[in-house]
């Protein structure tokens, strides 16, 4: 089987790559332009599938469609919000929403399998172009509030050195050495925030890439990381996150 990544950024493409070679499958080729995809697809077979992305870095991945007849089953990456996406399920195209989970990269892929071969591919791209028309970008939250007796305190995004559990709450670190409880989860969080800026360590950190001071080896394969004001515990990579975590920070 022939697979395509046709994605933006690298670190994404390369990570992707993993996810869909852990299920048995082997990725031939990594795009990262409509300009370099419409030259491949002038010169090579097409290919069995296709993980695209919707924005790459030149454009639209549509404008691939408006140059070529791709003949391939597809599975869009996008960071589009949920109510746009009712497109993709035009002529069985399924999408993946970034963060791209492994049990949904899976399920998609044993869509494909299950698929006819033989049956002829015909995609409306032009449609599914058309519900876009005017896409609305992923917010990422700016601010926090926390209360603090009977007030309440915004922090910027800007001001975060990290994001921790501890005792079943969750906290904001701030550069300036203090600390705020907030009425979320780790997990609520993760989603709410610029995955291009912050990153998930372990089960018990985010941090942003910003307040990075030094990385230093751990031990068993780890990574430590030392932010500038937090002391109050070990900030540890976790030895299954190193390998993306080491692209995340390019």
């Amino acid at each position: 089987m022939n697979i395509l990544i046709i994605e933006d950024e690298k670190p994404a493409a390369r990570l992707l790559q993993r996810k869909v070679e852990k299920l048995g499958l082997q990725v031939n080729t990594m795009l990262h332009s409509v300009e370099e995809a419409i030259s491949w697809f002038q010169n090579n077979a097409h290919p069995d599938l296709i993980f695209l992305d919707i924005q790459l870095s030149d454009g639209l991945s549509f404008e691939i469609f408006e140059q070529i007849d791709i003949k391939s089953a597809v599975i869009f990456t996008t960071a589009y919000d949920e109510y746009a996406l009712r497109a993709f399920k035009l002529n069985s195209i399924d999408y993946l929403l970034k963060p791209i989970d492994e049990e949904d990269l899976e399920i998609a892929v044993n869509k494909f399998k299950a698929r006819n071969q033989a049956q002829n591919i015909s995609l409306d791209f032009e449609a599914i172009k058309r519900m876009l028309v005017n896409p609305v970008e992923k917010e990422y939250k700016k601010r926090f509030s926390v209360k603090i007796g009977q007030q309440l305190k915004v922090i910027s995004i800007d001001e975060v050195e990290c994001f921790y559990s501890e005792n079943k709450g969750t906290y904001i670190h701030t550069l300036d050495n203090r600390d705020y409880l907030i009425d979320s989860t780790l997990e609520v969080v993760e989603a709410e925030i610029n995955p291009k800026d912050f990153y998930r360590v372990s089960r018990k950190f985010i941090v942003p890439l910003k307040a990075v001071k030094e990385i230093q080896v751990y031990s068993n394969s780890r990574l430590k990381i030392i932010l500038p004001t937090y002391k109050d515990d070990e900030v540890i990579v976790a030895r299954e996150r190193v390998g993306d975590f080491k692209e995340w920070i390019g």
